[in-house]
């Protein structure tokens, strides 16, 4: 992640300080980033950083300590193409349950990415914006953030500089930046694109080589993956500070937006997962708690109604609610949004609930669901609520 200040610790994230999430993801002898998903066993990634690996290993730093993790097995976007970067999107499966220290996160699901504030993460080289990253050999995978601020889509980026590009980003499914240093002479898009915005100036940071696969955050929620940098130049015009190709002031960069891509993401992990229940008598409620790491209990959604279309996504918010059971210590909080896509009439959500050998009684805590989208409630009810019981398996003898 090349950074714009001249101190690339100032942006260094040191165990405890958050995005414990952020992984780095190595593949045979290349790496690059990821982002751990809601449910703890899963890693979204680019698919340009994992193809053809044989095999595939997850990193995890967090304020407990180091941990790394086996791919079990990779769902690579079934349309990738490297050549225009598009549907450059992956799934790693984990051999196991990740650490619990490394935070869990959701997707962004609204298409109103454009104009807002990101937080890019990343293992990726670090520098500084007018000399771009330093190639160095490196004895140690640093975690970094910095922000930005999504400009445009890849198609209206391409629309804008016709022959400008030589890809052709996939309608509505790219979020470009571009790298200012405050100045417009190395504004990209207003440059060559007519977006005159200097976005956050001097605060921005940029993706450099290692930080393909990261994240990008509005908020908590991971909303971009990043995919490529790139040097532009339209009618002699160039922006980038140095004229050379190495994420420095005044070139741009690419992510897979995940809003987009959220159907292929859900149902991806859906399939995945073949211990979720698939009818309502299958549903386990109650739920032996084990001795460490997570266990899932699953919540079972259905939807009984006719859709007004063939092509509706039909959704609703959820959210965990502590009963006796404690959210952190007991089972591990969740807060989302559940869609059912077309051909679809149910599906599950997943939380992890967390191992331990104390003795202590059986536990409860509750999923709530509400804001239906495209259906409603029967019996005119706003919020509909299942409970999970956590059946402590703990022997004291006296």
């Amino acid at each position: 992640m090349v950074m714009v200040t001249r101190d690339p610790d100032r942006y260094r994230i040191w165990p405890g300080e958050g995005y414990d999430g952020v992984v780095r993801v190595v593949a045979d002898d290349s790496y690059g980033t990821g982002t751990l998903l809601y449910g703890g066993r899963a890693v979204l990634t680019s698919a340009h950083v994992v193809e053809d690996a044989e095999r595939v290993t997850v990193h995890f730093s967090t304020v407990d300590g180091a941990a790394a993790l086996s791919g079990a097995s990779l769902a690579l976007h079934p349309e990738y193409d490297a050549v225009d970067a598009n549907n450059d999107m992956a799934l790693v499966w984990l051999s196991q349950p990740a650490p619990l220290s490394a935070a869990r996160s959701a997707l962004y699901r609204q298409d109103d990415e454009r104009g807002q504030t990101t937080t890019l993460v990343g293992y990726g080289l670090t520098g500084e914006g007018d000399s771009g990253y330093d190639d160095s050999p490196r004895t140690s995978h640093s975690k970094h953030l910095a922000e930005n601020r999504f400009d445009v889509t890849g198609d209206e980026l391409k629309q804008a500089l016709g022959g400008g590009i030589n890809w052709w980003p996939r309608a509505e499914s790219q979020l470009i930046l571009d790298f200012d240093d405050g100045s417009q002479a190395h504004d990209a898009l207003g440059l060559l694109a007519g977006y005159d915005d200097i976005g956050l100036g001097a605060r921005e940071g940029m993706i450099a080589p290692g930080d393909s696969g990261g994240p990008a955050f509005i908020g908590d929620k991971v909303a971009g993956v990043a995919t490529y940098a790139a040097s532009l130049t339209r009618n002699g015009l160039s922006p980038d500070v140095n004229d050379a190709f190495d994420s420095s002031f005044g070139e741009v960069a690419g992510f897979q937006r995940v809003s987009y891509y959220q159907r292929w993401i859900d149902q991806s992990l859906r399939e995945a997962d073949d211990q979720a229940p698939s009818r309502a008598d299958q549903v386990v409620t109650r739920i032996i708690e084990g001795d460490e790491g997570t266990q899932l209990a699953y919540f079972l959604v259905e939807f009984r109604g006719q859709r007004e279309r063939p092509d509706q996504w039909v959704s609703v918010d959820y959210a965990t609610r502590d009963g006796s059971a404690t959210a952190g210590e007991d089972y591990l909080a969740v807060a989302d949004t559940l869609v059912l896509y077309p051909g679809e009439s149910q599906a599950v959500i997943p939380v992890e609930v967390i191992g331990d050998n104390r003795v202590e009684p059986d536990e409860t805590f509750f999923l709530d669901v509400f804001n239906p989208v495209g259906g409603e409630f029967a019996d005119g009810l706003v919020t509909l609520t299942a409970v999970r019981t956590i059946v402590d398996d703990d022997i004291f003898l006296a």
